[in-house]
């Protein structure tokens, strides 16, 4: 396995599917590749300030590295992005929580060119 360091990485997987959780939201994405599965992790700073974000960092990796990578499909690449309640939550049910995500099928997002699953396209008609 092996890390997501590159701007452009993690931008890709942020338009793939992703599973929510309390505590982190698990981003993914199928490469076309044969190469490794990739994880990147991200605190934004709306979470606090730089040790709050480091420790909650730290919990995330180490939720991976405790995780069978069985459980990981190959060639994706995954972005785990934490919240505030990684911080406070019990970590076995955060351990718990990343299984399921794992195993949930994922809600694709559709953030190209503004297209929302289930709405119409607005068309622009003149009045009658």
């Amino acid at each position: 396995m092996d890390r997501l360091r590159q701007r452009a990485d993690f931008l890709a997987v942020a338009n793939g599917a992703r599973v929510n959780s309390p505590a982190f939201v698990l981003q993914s994405r199928r490469r076309d590749d044969s190469g490794p599965v990739r994880i990147g992790f991200t605190v934004t700073k709306k979470n606090g300030n730089a040790p709050e974000r480091n420790r909650i960092r730290r919990r995330l990796r180490e939720l991976v590295k405790r995780l069978d990578p069985i459980s990981m499909q190959p060639h994706h690449d995954y972005v785990l992005v934490g919240r505030k309640d990684a911080l406070s939550r019990d970590f076995a049910t955060m351990l718990d929580d990343l299984r399921i995500a794992f195993t949930k099928p994922a809600r694709h997002t559709a953030k190209a060119r503004g297209h929302r699953p289930g709405h119409a396209a607005a068309t622009s008609r003149k009045p009658d």
